[in-house]
């Protein structure tokens, strides 16, 4: 069964700087607990990263994911291309400049390969959803100020 959902956060940079951090995925580790480890396995023209193996810990959980990521200037969309855990997942950023900072919309939609309590799924969802914004607001804002 397919679960989503979606979270917004006004973030004090533009959304290239965003949008460097999110491209800079072998740092995610460092600021989002679900990532043990990513490995660029590929890369565009541009240097931004297109196929990522990622191992991730999420409700009791170890999987191993390979994600492909579609650039854009206002975001960043990535799919599922394959792991042990999920069917499915389906995420991406949406950005919007407004002033001097940009409001960051997070969408996810995973569909999970293995049954789990939905409460389960719920809670864990949640707490990616706060990383994925939260977290990624205090990264931004440190590699701002370095």
């Amino acid at each position: 069964m397919a679960t989503s959902d979606s979270r917004e956060v006004v973030i004090e940079a533009t959304p290239a700087e965003i949008l460097d951090v999110i491209a800079d995925v072998e740092s995610t580790p460092s600021w989002s607990p679900q990532y043990q480890k990513a490995e660029i396995l590929e890369s565009y023209p541009d240097g931004r990263p297109k196929q990522v193996k990622m191992t991730v810990k999420a409700a009791g959980l170890t999987d191993e994911q390979v994600i492909e990521y579609t650039w854009a200037d206002d975001g960043v969309t990535w799919t599922l291309v394959s792991s042990g855990q999920l069917k499915a997942q389906d995420a991406g950023y949406t950005l919007m400049p407004n002033g001097d900072k940009t409001r960051v919309t997070f969408d996810m939609k995973i569909d999970l390969a293995v049954p789990l309590p939905g409460f389960l799924v719920k809670r864990t969802l949640k707490g990616g959803m706060e990383t994925a914004t939260d977290g990624l607001r205090k990264q931004v804002l440190k590699v701002k100020k370095s």
